[in-house]
């Protein structure tokens, strides 16, 4: 490839950079938590590249494809942020959480947010999240694993493959995107990892659509697009 041409914008990752601004310009300053235990409890969300808190409805329609009682569950929160996702599970009754975050200043947040909820049954980590997830010692340990990663660092897809590690046949993969997952670049090449995620609910607000998977055993459906 000439020099040229290797400093020419690549137009999908513009288009994906985009879209993660726009989101953010929209992103809260805080967000609270809606059921469970902690139901009303402010998250503060520092002012951080990237970050983008699950908006209050969202969480409110995933955790009514989920169920509202969690006990029993064992959770992680891959890309943690403000902590909404995974300490929303707790809040519901989540035996055990693991947050995941890589920049200090987001843990140094969370950790202040868990002392203060005494959030005894949450584990946190600084941890780049697709690298933790691909740990052999990590393989199944989770009922579900919940996916938010940065829309502007196309992650998408070996965070998915990552966290089919993660969970056993059956299990949950929740995962946020820009576009359906049909949509999102690349989607041919991973005609394989798509054929063990059966989708269960898909929906959309704003920017921002959001899946629910269910694990299966690897080749045993056919690819078909998110629903």
């Amino acid at each position: 490839m000439s020099a040229t041409r290797s400093n020419q914008p690549d137009p999908i990752k513009g288009a994906q950079t985009k879209a993660a601004q726009k989101v953010a310009r929209t992103a809260a300053q805080e967000v609270r938590l809606i059921g469970g235990q902690w139901k009303r409890s402010v998250l503060p969300v520092p002012v951080s590249a990237g970050l983008r808190p699950t908006p209050g409805r969202v969480r409110e329609t995933l955790f009514n494809w989920l169920g509202q009682d969690l006990s029993g569950w064992r959770v992680l929160d891959a890309f943690a942020g403000s902590g909404a996702l995974g300490l929303e599970a707790a809040s519901r009754g989540a035996d055990e959480v693991t947050l995941l975050e890589r920049e200090p200043a987001l843990v140094r947040n969370l950790q202040a947010t868990l002392t203060r909820l005494k959030a005894t049954q949450v584990k946190l980590q600084q941890a780049e999240a697709v690298s933790w997830m691909r740990q052999p010692r990590q393989a199944g340990l989770f009922d579900l694993v919940f996916l938010d990663p940065p829309f502007d660092e196309a992650l998408f897809w070996s965070a998915l493959a990552a966290a089919l590690n993660c969970v056993p046949e059956g299990g949950w993969i929740y995962l946020e995107s820009p576009t359906a997952l049909q949509d999102l670049p690349d989607a041919a090449q991973h005609v394989d990892l798509i054929s063990q995620l059966a989708p269960h609910r898909h929906g959309q607000a704003g920017e921002v659509h959001f899946h629910l998977f269910r694990r299966v055993a690897a080749g045993e459906m056919q690819p078909h697009p998110a629903a």
